[in-house]
């Protein structure tokens, strides 16, 4: 093993990115890693010459596993986008010599799919230049939209958050004898994956959700009223699960259907907000029923109070995988999940190439989709064991305790 160890976290945060980060750390360490670096804000800070040394933070058994019960992201995060090498070559000058002056030999990035693009371009840039870094990426999203691995850590605990959201919801709704309808927005903007979990609030102690729609299938307003019409003939209330990014047949998401202020973001995201509250304004206009938006937002990202154990473990177990695969001169790869059982649940790790998953987004499957506006008992099954089991926040004086960088 030669060189030091540098970790950064990118993108939206999760409630488990943390024991990702510990188990880089931990895994290095125990390995014999001399200096272990944390990039304050991904790569935008480390371009900044902004980091820290591991060491000095995470120094007791206590602190590690504070970190990985600790939501959103401990080193901070960023939504840089890299240039093409051909366009900035200047740029990846600066990161290599900054790599250079930390006697840097293992690069590892914790991240969803634009984080993976950064991957792939430092490591091209390294075969091009002849660099021996190693770099690694480590899966993480909440919208379980990287390719070729069965899911990612932070979708099972999204996931298990909105599940028990919308139970508390429809209860909420049901205490009144008259119709009432509510429309919940979660986030997905191409892919419904976290929109569907919203499937398993349906058990023997609860009615579940009435619709659900995700952004694969084209969303009709109109049939939309009509269907809502119907369900309110019923008497009682009413909850409907949409995804942020539902959008009409002919391509506009469903919130630019009202006015709102447009976003993009360093890499041509709009900003997501406004589809159930367009949703809720047009069920009362049309059909003068009471109907209201909710709009979970950042609350269902970093909601380490319903993290689930599976999928804090297997968040730590990657890290871990990602860093010992460095080690063992592996580079340009990510970690995947790959399921090899599923009664009794379990998931292995293994790599795969970071050409054949950054920017490539992995989409609810149309048969897990079902023509009456719901999802399939397949959907239900894949999600069910990811949710699985309760790691509780270490408390202190009634709340919950987090490490953060200082």
């Amino acid at each position: 093993m030669n060189g030091n160890v540098i970790v950064g976290q990118s993108g939206g945060p999760t409630s488990v990115i943390n024991s990702s980060l510990a188990g880089v750390f931990k895994t290095a360490k125990d390995r014999g890693a001399n200096k272990v670096y944390g990039m304050i804000h991904g790569i935008k800070g480390l371009l900044d010459r902004q980091y820290v040394e591991l060491s000095d933070k995470l120094n007791t058994t206590m602190a590690i596993d504070l970190l990985k019960r600790t939501p959103s992201s401990y080193l901070g995060s960023c939504r840089y986008k890299l240039p093409e090498i051909a366009d900035s070559r200047e740029t990846y000058e600066k990161i290599f010599a900054i790599l250079d002056e930390l006697e840097i030999g293992y690069f590892l990035y914790i991240g969803g799919n634009d984080s993976m693009d950064t991957i792939k371009k430092l490591s091209d840039y390294a075969k091009e230049t002849g660099s021996a870094i190693k770099f690694m990426g480590v899966p993480k999203t909440i919208d379980n939209d990287l390719a070729i691995t069965d899911h990612t850590p932070g979708f099972g605990s999204a996931a298990k958050f909105i599940a028990a959201t919308m139970k508390e919801i429809i209860r909420d709704g049901l205490v009144y004898d008259y119709p009432t309808i509510t429309v919940v927005e979660i986030m997905g903007r191409n892919a419904g994956w976290l929109t569907s979990a919203a499937a398993l609030a349906k058990s023997d102690d609860c009615e579940g959700v009435d619709l659900i729609y995700l952004p694969e299938k084209p969303f009709d307003v109109e049939k939309f009223i009509k269907k809502i019409r119907n369900l309110s003939k019923t008497g009682r209330s009413i909850v409907v699960a949409v995804s942020e990014g539902i959008k009409t047949a002919d391509g506009k998401f469903v919130f630019e259907l009202a006015e709102h202020v447009e976003f993009v973001d360093a890499f041509g995201h709009k900003q997501m907000s406004g589809t159930a509250k367009f949703l809720a304004n047009k069920i009362t206009a049309v059909l003068g029923l009471k109907a209201r938006a909710i709009e979970l937002s950042t609350l269902q990202r970093c909601a380490a109070h319903m993290t689930s154990r599976t999928d804090i473990t297997e968040a730590y177990n990657v890290g871990g995988a990602a860093i010992k695969a460095a080690f063992e001169g592996e580079t340009g790869k990510v970690v995947v999940l790959k399921r090899v059982s599923d009664d009794p649940y379990m998931c292995i790790t293994e790599l795969a190439d970071v050409g054949k998953i950054a920017n490539v987004e992995k989409k609810v499957p149309l048969e897990w989709i079902t023509d009456d506006d719901y999802v399939a008992q397949d959907l239900i099954h894949y999600i069910h064991p990811l949710i699985q089991a309760e790691l509780s926040p270490i408390m202190v004086d009634g709340l919950p305790r987090h490490l953060k960088v200082n």
